[in-house]
């Protein structure tokens, strides 16, 4: 493409099908039109009454293009082939759709009533607007089609310091456009497929470990953005599996192939008390080619302002690939007051503690939420943090969770009052709605809503995946489940989960599988401990025994390990164990109440179905959000028959 940078070019170029030759063009003055729009082609800047106007890389091309063959017809194809090059494989119909709409906004021109840019039904565009400047480049047609010829740049030595920096900018940029374009054409123009990036966590350069939550935080706010550019055609890892790789350095091609992605972003931050320096790059993992690299000087209180560039830079690299895609969210960020960034910081705090997903983390991380709305009371994403802590607590420290619910509920609606699109905020209310108020209903409207707000918020996916399993629904379950995992492919509680809906589902086989993979990357986890039921329901009693015991070794006797113990031993027909174990359970009981339902499974599987009932009806007056699994667990299947049972279905909001 040619670029007038006070460097020499010599190149063909065509118009309607034509070819028009060009000779040596030194950078042309600005040239107006209108009554105060300015376009100055040595910096590619539309300006109006001297202001610069923001408007993409992709629609300034094209207005390049247009008012530098004023008053002609400008075919389709020439503009694709002077932006995108020849035998382009992209959706450039909507690219230059999208492009010629973006101008025409900028310039407020009316398409019916145009006085800048006319279309030609069937044949382009013309700029019809007089310019001001007869010096301003212009093309002249020649009489007979010649061949393509390939532009090579003639460069001269420039006059300046700045005129060098140009120069090589224009050159880094041809090749990143070269190489992307090449990608591009090595797919099938209808295939358009969904790439997938990941944001690789970014390194803290302090030296001060205790600034790991805002390189943590800065991490996040890019997956976010970036994972709002095109989320159709762009998905973005999730945070849970691209953390895996901090401090844990592994080439990146392999980690190309493990998270499924084509392109990585890694960065750097490095932060005193008022200024931070962020280096960031884009690579391609096939090749490990460095496809963009940029720095940033600012101040701390600019943060957003620099996400918001990053993401933009980015777009405007992938966009070569995928066509027009939408502007992130956000740009031109203006810098945080003293008040407003401090609320930010505390934010990142908690989001930090929150992601460790302990009790003790939970606990940190409400302390710093509640900080930052005491700091900011119209923050809705404090507000947003604040609901989900309250809404997940309750399952970490095993405390009633009536007494964080009526807390989570206020957050959430306080951070939908201020901003009714946060999806944070929506799978709150739909966790509320699912495990407390038995609401299926509206667990799923909300669930929906967060997922509509952010195709690529894997959480979402992920537990509306659980909530349409629960009702029996797996069918519509598994797609679901099948996002999340894409999205975030080596999370432990997805990959659980997935196991969980393939037990839920009777595929027995499957699941003792998928649980054993996620105990082999991480014996300490809990949930995968599920492991025991899909074994007991296969009558490995013996195998789920052992599970069991080596969960109650390493966690230091939970109460469900000791309910667990007893179901088994009771299926397996040892009577005596499972008293054993349920003496156990009773003797916990008097230390810490323990959830009514741990009690029922344990009569459950020792034949008492009187006493299992009775106990499944006090968990379900204590509102026990591990009644949501009733109508597939199969657990239950022994009281099934009994209409007693399928009561305690209706009133959990199910049916048989």
């Amino acid at each position: 493409m040619l670029r007038n940078c006070g460097i020499e070019v010599e190149c063909p170029t065509f118009v309607g099908g034509a070819t028009v030759v060009a000779g040596p063009v030194r950078a042309p003055k600005p040239i107006r039109f209108g009554d105060d729009f300015e376009f100055d082609f040595s910096t590619y800047t539309l300006r109006r009454c001297g202001r610069a106007l923001k408007l993409e890389r992709i629609p300034t091309e094209v207005l390049a293009v247009l008012v530098e063959q004023r008053g002609q017809i400008v075919s389709r194809e020439y503009i694709v082939e002077r932006i995108w090059g020849k035998d382009i494989f992209l959706d450039t119909d909507n690219s230059i759709n999208g492009a010629i709409r973006k101008v025409r906004q900028v310039l407020k021109d009316d398409p019916e009533q145009p006085r800048f840019i006319q279309t030609i039904t069937g044949k382009g565009y013309r700029f019809i607007a007089p310019v001001t400047d007869p010096e301003a480049p212009r093309a002249t047609t020649a009489s007979k089609l010649q061949a393509p010829v390939t532009e090579v740049p003639t460069v001269k030595p420039p006059g300046s310091r700045r005129a060098m920096v140009l120069a090589i900018s224009i050159l880094l940029m041809a090749a990143v456009a070269a190489y992307l374009k090449f990608h591009s054409q090595a797919r099938p123009a209808a295939s358009r497929e969904r790439l997938m990036l990941a944001v690789l966590p970014f390194e803290n350069l302090t030296g001060d470990a205790s600034q790991d939550y805002f390189s943590d935080g800065l991490t996040e706010e890019m997956i976010s953005q970036l994972g709002d550019l095109d989320p159709k055609h762009l998905g973005v890892i999730a945070r849970t599996s691209v953390m895996h790789y901090k401090h844990t350095p592994e080439p990146l091609d392999q980690i190309g192939r493990t998270l499924g992605v084509q392109y990585v972003l890694e960065g750097s931050v490095r932060r005193d008390s008022d200024r931070m320096r962020i280096a960031a790059q884009l690579i391609k993992t096939g090749d490990q080619t460095h496809l963009w690299t940029r720095e940033y000087d600012r101040e701390v209180s600019n943060v957003l302002a620099v996400q918001g560039e990053i993401a933009r830079e980015i777009a405007d690299q992938i966009q070569l690939t995928l066509g027009d895609i939408p502007e992130p969210a956000g740009p031109g960020q203006p810098a945080l007051s003293a008040k407003a960034f401090q609320a930010y910081d505390l934010y990142l705090k908690g989001r930090y503690f929150w992601n460790k997903r302990t009790a003790q983390g939970l606990q940190q991380a409400i302390e710093y939420f509640q900080q930052a709305v005491s700091e900011d009371p119209e923050y809705a994403r404090a507000y947003a943090g604040l609901a989900e802590s309250y809404a997940l607590i309750g399952g970490y420290t095993g405390l009633p969770a009536k007494d964080f619910i009526t807390k989570a509920r206020a957050a959430a609606r306080r951070a939908l009052e201020i901003d009714e699109q946060l999806p944070e905020a929506h799978t709150a209310l739909a966790v509320i709605a699912q495990n407390y108020d038995w609401d299926w209903a509206t667990a799923e409207r909300e669930y929906r809503r967060a997922i509509q707000l952010n195709p690529s918020y894997a959480t979402g996916h992920h537990w509306y995946a659980e909530c349409l399993a629960l009702q029996g629904r797996f069918g519509e379950a598994f797609p679901e489940m099948d996002s999340a995992r894409q999205l975030d492919p080596i999370s432990l509680i997805i990959s659980t989960d997935y196991g969980a809906i393939l037990y839920f589902s009777r595929q027995y086989d499957r699941a003792i599988e998928q649980f054993r993979s996620v105990l082999d990357v991480e014996p300490n986890f809990p949930r995968a401990r599920m492991l025991t039921w899909a074994y007991a329901q296969k009558g490995l009693f013996t195998d789920a025994l052992a599970e069991t015991e080596e969960w109650r070794r390493r966690d230091g006797s939970p109460p469900w390990s000791w309910a667990m113990i007893a179901y088994v031993s009771g299926r397996s027909g040892d009577q005596a164990r499972a008293k054993l174990a349920l003496q156990q359970l009773e003797q916990l009981d008097r230390q810490h109440a323990v959830d009514s339902l741990a009690f029922a499974v344990a009569y459950i599987g020792m034949g008492d179905s009187e006493k299992a009932l009775l106990l499944l009806e006090k968990a379900c007056l204590e509102h026990s959000s591990g009644l949501t699994a009733i109508k597939v667990d199969p657990t239950y299947d022994a009281l099934r028959s009994d209409p007693r049972f399928q009561k305690l279905v209706r009133r959990v909001g199910l049916s048989q």
